[in-house]
């Protein structure tokens, strides 16, 4: 199976993309068959840029992308939504990579399951 999550708000103020990540890595967890795109749009391109800090016991978003990763996922950027908040390539971590609308409707054609948050 193959699913794509897509995530639109800010990686920190809601909770809408910790909680798709716990979705992503729970799918990951259950069947390790599927292969799991997660798609970041709008603010939430800024979820992929490397070296964050957070509290000690407070979620980190960079982590759980990190783990979406090494589980043979894969973490796209909308590279227009970056552009508009100054977002380069060379602030991303490792894996994480710009991509475009074009390749979102790849990908959302070959999916299995959508599911945006």
């Amino acid at each position: 199976m193959k699913i794509l999550l897509i995530l639109n708000d800010p990686p920190y103020g809601t909770e809408h993309c910790y909680n798709a990540l716990r979705l992503a890595l729970a799918l990951q967890k259950k069947d390790t068959v599927t292969q799991l795109s997660v798609f970041l749009m709008a603010d939430a391109v800024a979820s992929a840029r490397a070296g964050q800090k957070t509290p000690d016991g407070y979620y980190n978003l960079e982590r759980m992308l990190k783990r979406v990763l090494a589980g043979k996922g894969q973490v796209l950027l909308c590279g227009t939504c970056m552009d508009a908040r100054g977002l380069t390539e060379a602030e991303l971590f490792e894996g994480a990579r710009r991509s475009t609308m074009d390749d979102l409707a790849t990908e959302t054609l070959a999916a299995d399951k959508v599911i945006a948050f």
